[in-house]
């Protein structure tokens, strides 16, 4: 076996396995894609609460004087207005989704960039592409006064999301009303290491450093927890102890794939990728002006973007039954004239959500009927080389079946991520 054919393990390895989690290969690592049940991971976090091994994630530091200049390059977001509705620049605290493009306006990889001081920021990338940003930064670094350190497997990551999140978290921090106050959605405290500089110290009961934030990727609230690697199992098990109360459980790939979906989020490499970063759902990441006719400053691909001869349109769809495709190379999209016109990028069930009366309502829609009970909708993301008005009918097509789908503009509804954190406990 090739050594680049073997795949690495993380910190929670050896818990996954021992708890008969079903593994599998993922971004170069053997991860769970599920224990007992994905269908019941994927309620647990819209009913009350599921845990995530995320630490196969990357992670690049990005620091100096010049760290500032050299992302707003590289990232496509303005981080010097992108906090807020009134889109503050990023600063200490706070964090920003966006994405690392080559010069064609392609995707690299996306990112979460997280200011933990002035001149310090850590970039969040998917598993296998801590060496590959850092390789891009340093690129375009130049001259410019800058540190990049990837530091891939030295911290562990956890997510713990679901309504709940905040309830279970209340009972293993250390100082826990002080944490939750003023912490709004994609902002964050602490640091994954006791002799960091950063003022505002989060530790657990046992004394464990963290760096809590308020971001996901499943469209529920929750948090995701930075840890040193070697903490990671002891924070791990703290957190499924003190949740048992309230319905915790650990959940894989499966869930965190359906989830994510469901809430409208990409997934890099498939969702997005070797294709010009636009015409999709996620403009929130690019910086347009008002009238979405150009950039509110130069990044990295900015041009291709902006002078595309031939585009192509990313829509989320969503179906009428639990019946799904295969998102692979054999899947297509037809329009109504059974034209060939795209291909399928995710196609997955949201056990979630249901139609009534032709309306989407989610387990956990304050509005739904009595007696509501989802039997999930199939849901994803097509690209394809025409636009589409919201609530078109489009056809998915794989080598099994072709199902009829809707162009949507959102997928499951009330969704509780940007709560805040006072109605949640």
């Amino acid at each position: 076996m090739l050594m680049s054919e073997i795949s690495k393990k993380t910190f929670l390895y050896r818990w996954h396995t021992t708890h008969h989690a079903k593994m599998a290969p993922f971004g170069g690592y053997d991860m769970p894609l599920w224990y007992a049940s994905a269908i019941n991971e994927h309620l647990a976090v819209l009913n009350s609460a599921g845990l995530f091994d995320t630490s196969h994630m990357a992670v690049v530091a990005v620091r100096g004087p010049d760290s500032f200049e050299l992302l707003q390059r590289c990232v496509t977001n303005d981080l010097s207005a992108c906090v807020g509705s009134r889109k503050k620049p990023l600063s200490p605290g706070r964090c920003v989704y966006g994405a690392f493009l080559t010069d064609q306006g392609t995707v690299l990889d996306d990112t979460i960039i997280l200011q933990l001081a002035e001149n310090d920021y850590l970039a969040v990338v998917n598993a296998g592409m801590g060496n590959r940003i850092a390789q891009h930064l340093t690129i375009y670094r130049g001259n410019r006064e800058v540190e990049i350190v990837n530091l891939t497997d030295s911290i562990g990551k956890i997510d713990l999301q679901g309504p709940l999140s905040a309830k279970i978290l209340q009972k293993v921090l250390f100082n826990p009303e002080a944490v939750f106050k003023a912490m709004p959605y994609f902002s964050f405290k602490g640091h994954y290491r006791s002799n960091s500089a950063t003022p505002a110290v989060v530790k657990l009961t046992d004394e464990t450093p963290i760096l809590l934030s308020r971001t996901g990727y499943t469209g529920e609230f929750g948090f995701e927890i930075f840890v040193d690697g070697l903490d990671l199992i002891s924070v791990w098990e703290l957190l499924l102890e003190s949740g048992q109360e309230f319905g915790l459980i650990p959940c894989g790939l499966a869930a965190r794939d359906s989830l994510r979906t469901g809430a409208v989020l990409p997934l890099s490499h498939q969702d997005i990728g070797a294709w010009p970063f636009i015409n999709h759902p996620w403009h929130f990441a690019l910086p347009f002006n008002a009238a979405e006719t150009r950039f509110t400053k130069q990044f990295i691909g900015d041009k291709c973007l902006l002078n595309m001869t031939q585009p192509e349109y990313t829509y989320p769809v969503v179906g009428d039954t639990v019946c799904k495709v295969c998102a692979a190379d054999q899947s297509v999209v037809l329009d109504s004239e059974e034209n060939v016109i795209g291909s399928v990028l995710t196609c997955v069930t949201d056990m979630g959500i249901g139609r009534y009366q032709d309306k989407i309502y989610s387990v956990a829609s304050p509005d739904k009927p009595t007696g509501f009970t989802p039997r999930g909708l199939c849901c994803g993301f097509v690209k394809v080389k025409k636009k589409f008005e919201i609530g078109q009918t489009l056809f998915l097509q794989d080598n099994r079946r072709s199902i009829r789908v809707r162009v949507v503009k959102d997928i499951r509804p009330d969704r509780t991520a940007r709560r805040p954190i006072d109605e949640m406990l």
